[in-house]
């Protein structure tokens, strides 16, 4: 018999950035946030200051200098990222569903450390999500919140921001309202619900690991697995649907959309419904299925005929490794990537 091993202790991930100044929120559910500085401690030096040190840099230094420095803030930059997931991959490290971890200045309650890591990694360090936004308080909608690491960073950023989160799974939804409670994030709306293309209720194909995607429309094939430790779904549970158009009655600064698979049938309602002109940024998460439909062409298209233009980016190894060269014909093998659709004037529409 294979002794346990203990798990580690509650320890923090120490901060990648300086903390952000301010006052700490209150005790109760409705955290106060600090309006001097609506982007928290991911603050980035104003665009005209940027561009005047560049421009005094090139008027000084000369162009292999220039060359040499930019060469080593990247280096700097890699190397920060990579300890801090070295401190992810520790802390994480044998957390099971329910255990707490802390990081930054938060503490939250995880599904599984694959799933703690992934997020951390892609959200916080890779910052997935980020987008540059006009106002102090955005409207965003967190289509595909999980257990509130993406909404986290959200109001990390934006401390303003007003954000409208859906989660499906009955059980992950219960750590989302948890971790929202507990860190005292104000002008977050928690909608227990997936998104489709019409409103009503599906049934929720649950994994072992606190994953899974809703039974309809997604393109997956009947039984999901991949080399990424994704698992076969054990169980189902009927949940409701809601569609995005509902709450799209005003301008929404920023869409996330990471659904498993419903994004092109949500999307695709969402323009039947003229509403997706509200929409000025987004990025959502392909999932290409192995042995599934291909999507990707489909969404791409819609973007483009609804005035966005786009970019598309596979992750990195550890999340998507079977997008990566030396290419192989196995199509089998589930990848992912990234869209990220932007109007690049607001008065662009469709034509």
């Amino acid at each position: 018999m294979v002794p346990t091993m203990p798990k580690p202790p509650l320890l923090p991930i120490m901060p990648i950035w300086p903390k952000r100044s301010g006052p700490a929120g209150p005790s109760d559910h409705q955290g106060a946030s600090d309006a001097s500085d609506h982007r928290g401690r991911f603050a980035l030096a104003p665009a005209s200051a940027g561009h005047r040190a560049r421009a005094l840099a090139k008027r000084l230094l000369p162009g292999g200098v220039r060359a040499g420095l930019r060469a080593l803030y990247r280096i700097a930059g890699h190397a920060r990222d990579e300890i801090a997931l070295a401190r992810a991959r520790a802390i994480a490290d044998g957390r099971g569903p329910g255990d707490e971890v802390r990081f930054l200045r938060y503490t939250v309650r995880v599904g599984d450390e694959v799933g703690f890591y992934c997020a951390f990694k892609d959200e916080f360090v890779r910052r997935i999500y980020h987008f540059e936004s006009e106002r102090p308080r955005p409207l965003i909608i967190d289509g595909g919140g999980s257990i509130g690491m993406s909404t986290l960073y959200f109001k990390h950023v934006y401390p303003e921001a007003r954000v409208i989160t859906f989660e499906p799974d009955p059980a992950i939804f219960r750590l989302l309202e948890e971790n929202v409670r507990r860190n005292h994030l104000s002008d977050v709306r928690l909608v227990n619900a997936g998104l489709a293309a019409e409103r009503g209720t599906l049934r929720f194909l649950q994994g072992e690991s606190l994953t899974g995607r809703l039974s309809a429309s997604s393109g997956a094939p009947p039984i999901a697995s991949d080399d990424r430790g994704a698992p076969r779904f054990e169980t189902s549970v009927p949940v409701p649907v809601v569609t995005l158009s509902d709450y799209l009655d005003q301008e929404v600064d920023f869409l996330k959309l990471n659904i498993e698979g419903q994004e092109l049938p949500v999307l695709m309602e969402v323009e039947k419904s003229g509403k997706l002109s509200q929409v000025r940024e987004l990025v959502l998460e392909y999932h290409g299925w192995g042995e599934g439909e291909q999507r990707l062409g489909a969404l791409l298209t819609l973007l483009d005929r609804n005035g966005f233009r786009y970019l598309v980016h596979d992750f990195d190894s550890e999340t998507s490794a079977h997008s990566k060269p030396p290419f192989r014909r196995d199509a089998g093998k589930t990848w992912f990537c990234l869209v990220h659709a932007f109007r690049t004037r607001r008065s662009k529409e469709p034509a």
